[in-house]
């Protein structure tokens, strides 16, 4: 453990899609897991607060200064996939889009949904992220994880972890996900899953606001509704506070036209959860993850 080297008083806006960020105590970018282990025990031993970020997707971060470590995974990316058994092994921050399109060169079917969520495996697994009726908990197999209690490796089977609807038992439990096992359908048509894979993005690049810093999906869909379709029902599509503004392209999306602060980015996630609650009498949970609030 002799290479812990940290970073000092790092903004993190440069971390997340929303592009909103206050700045961090300490801060680590391992390259690889055995030295993500390392910096997460070092944190323990002395004792220090810790966060752990991947892709800065569905992620609101307070404007603040933030005692203790941030530690962020993208450099985590080492990817194996097996064409013939669909077996996939992922480090945690293997980006979405890139394994979509390494699966479709591969032949392996299933994946070709993650294209367009800014997201790493990691952050995917913790959320049990997903695209209409496809979770990524539906191909996982297995999880290596660190037990932050006693700091020890363990493998998890998906039997023994619980998976809904954005939830996963990580948002409870005190494991760090290294990497993810997971498995797709093998031995398929190239061309076909390249071309759904692109088709995908296509649709979501028209329907979505990827052209503007954004978390992603603000909001969990309540049962049998859309957030979305709430939001705009209430009139608020299009709504700014200063620079946060609810998109005009998909209405559960906020995006930052150049100058929001996570004040006013909460501020309208209050509001649109106060209009919907007043209107419709449904809440709606946030899928943003929010740290210093």
């Amino acid at each position: 453990m002799g290479n812990i080297k940290f970073k000092n008083n790092i903004n993190l806006l440069n971390y997340t899609t929303i592009k909103i960020g206050g700045y961090t105590e300490f801060f680590a970018e391992p390259s690889s897991i055995s030295e993500f282990i390392d910096y997460l025990k070092w944190v323990k031993l002395n004792n220090l607060k810790y966060r752990i970020i991947g892709a800065g997707s569905n992620l609101l971060i307070k404007n603040t200064f933030h005692k203790g470590v941030t530690i962020c995974t993208r450099k985590l990316k080492k990817i194996k996939i097996n064409k013939l058994s669909g077996f996939v092994e992922a480090e945690c921050g293997v980006m979405l889009p890139v394994m979509a399109n390494l699966l479709a060169q591969s032949g392996c079917e299933g994946g070709e949904w993650l294209i367009g969520i800014p997201g790493t495996i990691g952050g995917a697994v913790l959320m049990n992220a997903g695209s209409g009726n496809l979770w990524i908990s539906k191909y996982l197999l297995s999880v290596q994880v660190l037990d932050i209690k006693n700091l020890s490796i363990y493998k998890l089977d998906k039997k023994h972890l619980i998976f809904n609807y954005r939830f996963s038992s990580f948002q409870t439990n005190k494991f760090v996900i290294l990497k993810a096992n997971l498995m797709f359908r093998p031995n398929r048509n190239v061309k076909q899953i390249t071309d759904k894979t692109k088709q995908n993005l296509r649709n979501k690049t028209k329907s979505q606001p990827y052209h503007l810093p954004s978390f992603g999906s603000v909001f969990k869909n309540p049962t049998n509704n859309y957030a979305g379709k709430l939001i705009e029902e209430v009139g608020l599509k299009g709504f700014s506070i200063g620079g946060a503004q609810v998109s005009n392209m998909h209405s559960n999306f906020i995006v930052n036209n150049g100058d929001a602060t996570s004040e006013e980015i909460y501020q309208l996630i209050t509001l649109i959860q106060q209009k919907v609650q007043q209107k419709k009498g449904i809440f709606l949970h946030p899928e943003v993850r929010m740290i210093g609030y």
